[in-house]
């Protein structure tokens, strides 16, 4: 059976030795290391020097997203610059550690938790190990199953959502509580939750429920549309880019970009058939909508989570060039590479002007392009 990946962790940063051809562009590593030391210098001044936190202290998923971006900078001398920084946001995430094993404040425990998880595992200080069991175990017991006697499977079991007042699961925190599942599985790999691991099975078939592909996806707002076929939505029954009719007059959903890849990370977590049907397709939607301009079917919306995704998903499945849709071949790490360069503040930060799901908060989206032009520079 062919997989898509077998990634590692190393030195503090997510990386695949064997997704690129060895080659070394030299002027574009020292542009992204020039953007990080910007990014990374505006980020710790904006960090909170008697908590250690960034942004809002309820949701410390921020911080988690920080802390990864410096533990991410490839020279040993910038972590060591910021030693005391580190220790302050890592102190803070621990300080959120929850009696049920979460990582989290007030809401949002699943997305907090998955993304804390992933900032302990990067810093690989063995005193977290405790913490990070405790937290996997928590996002094992996040994945639904609502399981009611006489009645059919629910169409959200298997996924993960919010926690707390969002009850239904849905593909963004599927697939960030599969990331960090799947890295703690190959790092802890025979301490999996201490006998109970996730269901991957469950979470593909609710990650699947989340496809525009009719031949796998029985789900009546399907879109037969060939625009929407193999992309993804938020979660069944609902997509941010809108409605469209089927031909037989029933309600479609459209598929869009930063689904559609967090629908292929998920099937890359969970080491799929390169050549299923399911991953095949979708990789066929991301490149007929392959674009940096903006989230495809989301214009600005979300675009740098999109970016974030997009450079998570592509190198971790070996793509370095994708045809557009005149059929010319585009190295995306380069144009996005250079699209985020140009788009950096001259105090280091970016920032997107539409303000959906947070991308106002310069925090969050300088965290977001920070991550993204490490990935692109590992993989140079």
């Amino acid at each position: 059976m062919k997989f898509l990946l077998t990634p590692t962790l190393f030195f503090g940063s997510l990386v695949v030795g064997w997704c690129v051809k060895p080659s070394v562009n030299l002027s574009i590593k020292q542009e992204i290391e020039r953007s990080l030391d910007l990014g990374l210098n505006w980020l710790q001044k904006e960090q909170n020097g008697s908590s250690g936190n960034w942004g809002i202290e309820e949701y410390p998923a921020l911080t988690g997203l920080a802390v990864r971006c410096f533990l991410g900078h490839p020279s040993p001398q910038v972590l060591r610059k910021y030693e005391k920084t580190l220790e302050g946001g890592l102190g803070f995430i621990r300080s959120k550690v929850q009696s049920d094993g979460g990582i989290y404040g007030k809401g949002l425990a699943s997305y907090n938790t998955s993304i804390c998880m992933m900032a302990l595992m990067q810093s690989k200080q063995q005193n977290d190990e405790s913490i990070i069991q405790a937290a996997r175990k928590f996002l094992i017991n996040q994945q639904s199953d609502f399981d009611v006697k006489g009645e059919t499977d629910n169409v959200f079991d298997g996924g993960v959502g919010y926690g707390s007042r969002w009850a239904h699961s849905d593909l963004s925190n599927t697939h960030l509580a599969m990331e960090a599942l799947f890295y703690a599985k190959k790092t802890y790999q025979n301490k999996e939750g201490e006998g109970v691991g996730l269901d991957w099975d469950a979470a593909i078939t609710f990650v699947s429920k989340c496809q525009n592909l009719p031949s796998t996806n029985q789900e009546k707002w399907v879109s037969d549309h060939q625009e929407d076929r193999g992309g993804f939505v938020y979660f069944p029954g609902s997509s941010m880019a809108g409605e469209r009719q089927n031909e037989n007059g029933s309600t479609a959903l459209r598929s869009y970009g930063s689904m559609s890849y967090a629908g292929l990370l998920s099937f890359i977590y969970a080491e799929m058939d390169s050549q299923d049907p399911r991953v095949l397709a979708v990789k066929e939607w991301l490149t007929k909508h392959y674009t940096i301009k903006e989230n495809p079917g989301m214009g600005p919306q979300g675009l740098f989570y999109y970016y974030h995704t997009m450079a998570k998903a592509l190198t971790l499945s070996g793509i370095t060039t994708i045809k557009d849709e005149n059929g010319d071949p585009k190295d995306w790490r380069k144009e996005l590479c250079f699209h985020l360069l140009n788009l950096q503040s001259k105090d280091g930060s970016w920032v997107n002007d539409n303000g959906r799901w947070w991308e106002k908060d310069p925090v969050l989206v300088t965290s977001y392009a920070l991550l993204t032009l490490e990935r692109i520079y590992y993989s140079l």
